[in-house]
C-alpha cells in the first residue's frame, strides 16, 4: 500500500468539485505566467488578472503546483529546459535500458511494466475486466483504467467539456471485447500513487505498481528505458534512441514516447529536445512545464529568492 503524503489533502477529502475549481485557477495562472514571463509580473499582477487575492493565489498555486508562482516564473524565464539538459541530462546504458540489468529506482517507487500477450491483443481484450473512472489530480482530471494485472491507462483530460467522452471512446476502441466497468473505488489507488510520485516519492510494500501495457517491442523498450530516468534528471530523444539500440530511429522513439499509456508514472515528461527545447507532450506543454518545474524545485534547481512575482504581492 502506498503511503499518501498528509499534505496537500486528496481530492476526495476536499470534495472533487472544489478541487477542480482550484486546479482550473492554477492552470489558468500557469498559462498566464508563461504568456507574460518576459514582463516579470508581480504576484499582485497575476492575482489581478485572475480576479483573485494574492494570498489566495499564492496558497492555492503552491498547494497544487508544488512551487510558488515566483519559483515557477523563475523556472520559465531562465532557459530552464536548457539548464536541465546541461546539468541533469542522463545517459542511459543500452543493456540497462533494455532490461538486461538493473539500476536505481523510479521516483523512490517502483513501476513494473508488463506486456499484453499477442493473444490478448488479437482477442481485443476478451476475457479482461477493465475498471475505469475519472479522478481529480494536482494537474487536472485524469482518466484511469485498471485490470487485475495492473494499470492500463492514466490519461490527463483537457478542460474541453467533451474531453472525457473522447478519451473514454478512444480507450474503449482499443479494447473492443473487454468488459469495461465504472469503478472509482477500484482505481483510486492509482491516484494515491500518482500523488506520492508528484510529492517526491513514498515507500510502498515492495510489490510496486504494475502497468499492463500494449505496444510494439520498440515501444515497450522505450517505456522501460524511461522508467530508468532518475527523478532529478532528463534525457534527450537521441539519447533515448541510443539506449534502446536504435540510434537512427529517433522519430520512431519520439512516437513511442508520445504513446505512453500512463502519464507521469512512466515519465515521458522528462524527455527534451537536444536543442534544449521543451518538446511536445501528449497532455499539453503547459502541463509538462508545470510537472518539470515541480520536480526541479524539489531537487533544489529553482531557488525561492525575491523576484518580481513575489514583490508587492502581499496584503
Amino acid at each position: 500500500m502506498v503511503t499518501t503524503p498528509a499534505r496537500p489533502r486528496s481530492p476526495s477529502a476536499d470534495g472533487g468539485a472544489a478541487w477542480l475549481r482550484d486546479y482550473d485557477r492554477v492552470a489558468e495562472a500557469i498559462v498566464w505566467l508563461n504568456a507574460h514571463r518576459l514582463e516579470q509580473p508581480r504576484l499582485a499582477d497575476v492575482a489581478r488578472a485572475l480576479s483573485l487575492s494574492p494570498h489566495h493565489l499564492q496558497r492555492t498555486f503552491t498547494r497544487f503546483a508544488g512551487v510558488s508562482p515566483n519559483r515557477l516564473l523563475r523556472w520559465l524565464t531562465a532557459d530552464a529546459a536548457t539548464r536541465l539538459l546541461r546539468d541533469r541530462a542522463t545517459v542511459l546504458d543500452t543493456a540497462t535500458a533494455l532490461g538486461l540489468s538493473s539500476t536505481g529506482r523510479l521516483h523512490d517507487l517502483t513501476v513494473t511494466l508488463r506486456g499484453v500477450t499477442p493473444g490478448e491483443v488479437s482477442r481485443g481484450g476478451g476475457g479482461l475486466t477493465l475498471r475505469t473512472a475519472v479522478h481529480p489530480t494536482r494537474f487536472g482530471r485524469a482518466f484511469v483504467a485498471v485490470s487485475e494485472r495492473g494499470v492500463v491507462a492514466l490519461r490527463f483530460l483537457d478542460t474541453d467539456p467533451g474531453a472525457e467522452a473522447d478519451v473514454r471512446a478512444d480507450f474503449a476502441a482499443g479494447w473492443p471485447d473487454a468488459v469495461v466497468v465504472e469503478d472509482p473505488a477500484a482505481t483510486a489507488y492509482v491516484i494515491e500513487y500518482l500523488t506520492a510520485v508528484l510529492d517526491g516519492g513514498a515507500g510502498d510494500d515492495g510489490g510496486g505498481l504494475p502497468v499492463l501495457a500494449v505496444g510494439t517491442n520498440l515501444q515497450l523498450q522505450v517505456w522501460e528505458a524511461l522508467l530508468r530516468v532518475p527523478d532529478d534528471a532528463v534525457v534527450t530523444y537521441g539519447a533515448l534512441a541510443e539506449a534502446v539500440g536504435h540510434p537512427r530511429a529517433v522519430r520512431a522513439v519520439a512516437s513511442a514516447v508520445g504513446r505512453n499509456p500512463v502519464a507521469v508514472l512512466i515519465p515521458c515528461h522528462r524527455v527534451l529536445r537536444a536543442t534544449g527545447g521543451i518538446g511536445g507532450y501528449r497532455w499539453g506543454e503547459v502541463r509538462k512545464r508545470a510537472i518539470l518545474a515541480r520536480e526541479a524545485a524539489r531537487a533544489g534547481e529553482v531557488p525561492d529568492e525575491a523576484s518580481p512575482a513575489t514583490a508587492g504581492g502581499r496584503g
